[in-house]
């Protein structure tokens, strides 16, 4: 019994390790110097809302969609469930960029 609390308690460590991890991770920028917000990490409906809902205001061109490795989540490695970050476009302009 006590083996099988210790895996729960590595893989919740585990698990808040990723997540702060994750919680780093807010911004990017391109080749072409476009900054890339991230608005969502996850994977299943909720994924599938956020989405839509990104693409609906940002359009195609102003979202973009990052598979993640899902070890560390046992629910997801168990079901095969992909996890995603979405990224729309930041379409304000940096101070100082006045072209």
């Amino acid at each position: 019994m006590a083996k099988v609390n210790r895996h729960k308690t590595d893989q919740e460590k585990t698990v808040r390790e990723r997540m702060a991890q994750e919680e780093r991770v807010r911004e990017r920028w391109d080749k072409d110097g476009n900054k890339w917000e991230k608005v969502y990490f996850g994977g299943g409906a909720h994924f599938r809302n956020w989405l839509d809902q990104a693409l609906e205001l940002r359009g195609e061109d102003g979202v973009q969609v990052e598979e993640i490795d899902s070890r560390g989540f046992k629910c997801f490695e168990e079901s095969g469930e992909k996890m995603y970050r979405i990224w729309v476009k930041n379409s304000n302009r940096e101070q100082g960029d006045e072209s």
